[in-house]
Parts: C-alpha cells; sequence; structure tokens
C-alpha cells in the first residue's frame, strides 16, 4: 500500500512509519503536497559465500595459527590422486 504523509507527521510517526515500511508498504513524504522522499527498509541480502566463509573461520578457531593441512597421503611422489 502506498502511504503518503507529510513531512511534520513523518518526524511524529516516525516508528509507525518504519513498522510499515518493513511490513511492505511504500512510505512517500512530502513537503508542500509534493514527495520529496521515500522510506524504505535496507535489503537483507546473505551472500552464501559469505556463510561458507563465516563457517570455515568458525571451525578453524581451535587450530593453532600457522597450522596447515597436509594431504600428502592422497597424492603420489608426481602429485597426481591416489
Amino acid at each position: 500500500m502506498r502511504i503518503l504523509v507529510d513531512v511534520t507527521e513523518a518526524a511524529e510517526r516516525l516508528e509507525e512509519l518504519i513498522e510499515l515500511a518493513l511490513r511492505g508498504d511504500e512510505i512517500v513524504i512530502c513537503r508542500d503536497e509534493r514527495a520529496v522522499a521515500m522510506l524504505k527498509p535496507i535489503a537483507q541480502k546473505t551472500d552464501p559465500f559469505e556463510k561458507l566463509l563465516a563457517l570455515a573461520e568458525e571451525g578453524r578457531k581451535n587450530v593453532p595459527p600457522g597450522t596447515t593441512s597436509d594431504h600428502s597421503d592422497f597424492y603420489d611422489e608426481h602429485g597426481l590422486p591416489k
């Protein structure tokens, strides 16, 4: 739903208008009966790669700094998989 509101009224009802915007309403702020601004929520995108990195970092908290993974037992002397 589109909601038109005067600047003064918007200042008085800001908390309510934020909740309406989060709900999906389009809040248009007017001055002298002309639209001058719009109130809308910030998109909360979740990046799967960022989540993966955060999980990987969480799992490494118990590993001493400088430790590396040695997977040499998976490869032969030429670096090819066994």
